[in-house]
């Protein structure tokens, strides 16, 4: 599975009147809220960084995302 694919839940307070417009808008693009919302994020920190985003990113601490491995299954 790619980093890109990988997901992390990220909650916001929104006025419940853009949210519904926001909403409506994305419907009218055939797009849901959680892709808009991708692509805003990634242009914003493409903007910051000066160059294109890529998916093997560091932390703003500098030390490498790690991620964690998924439990190995036994017999059950």
């Amino acid at each position: 599975m790619s980093t890109e694919e990988r997901t992390a839940r990220l909650t916001i307070l929104i006025d419940p009147r853009k949210k519904a417009l926001f909403e409506r808008l994305c419907a009218e693009e055939d797009a849901n809220p959680s892709q808009v919302v991708r692509r805003l994020i990634r242009r914003y920190i493409e903007e910051k960084q000066g160059r294109p985003w890529t998916p093997r990113e560091e932390t703003p601490s500098g030390a490498p995302v790690r991620r964690k491995r998924p439990a190995s299954r036994g017999h059950e």
